[in-house]
């Protein structure tokens, strides 16, 4: 289509966008951001008490972790289990719809280093370049 072509209305087609918008919208908002992903991740290898959990997830503070878990239960992902005694000790648990985000995981894994690795080949060349 050129600039001068008026864009060809197609209801079938703006319906199924609106589905995918809508559909990745609610994806983002149930595990969008920098933490959910990661904090999922660290839980799946083990990691289920809030000191573990902020260990294996590099650079996250505490206050932030607290609202990711938050967040997390309130989306289904995990529960958050306290034992009575002394001391009180806190653990958090992957509930099984965690397990749905396999693939997505798998997927976004697969991409970020194959997309680091395009990076750190374009900033190679443009390196070599300079030398040249």
């Amino acid at each position: 289509m050129n600039n001068k072509e008026e864009p060809v209305e197609n209801k079938e087609f703006t319906e199924e966008c609106h589905k995918i918008l809508n559909g990745m919208a609610d994806a983002l908002y149930a595990v969008g951001g920098k933490w959910k992903l990661m904090i999922i991740i660290a839980m799946a290898r083990g990691n289920n008490r809030f000191t573990e959990l902020q260990r294996q997830v590099k650079g996250i503070s505490a206050r932030v972790l607290s609202s990711e878990l938050k967040d997390l239960e309130m989306n289904g992902f995990i529960i958050k289990k306290v034992s009575v005694g002394y001391p009180v000790v806190i653990e958090y648990e992957l509930l099984p719809y965690s397990y749905t985000l396999e693939k997505v995981i798998g997927a976004m894994t697969e991409w970020g280093i194959q997309h680091r690795e395009k990076i750190k080949s374009e900033m190679s060349s443009k390196t070599k370049e300079g030398q040249s």
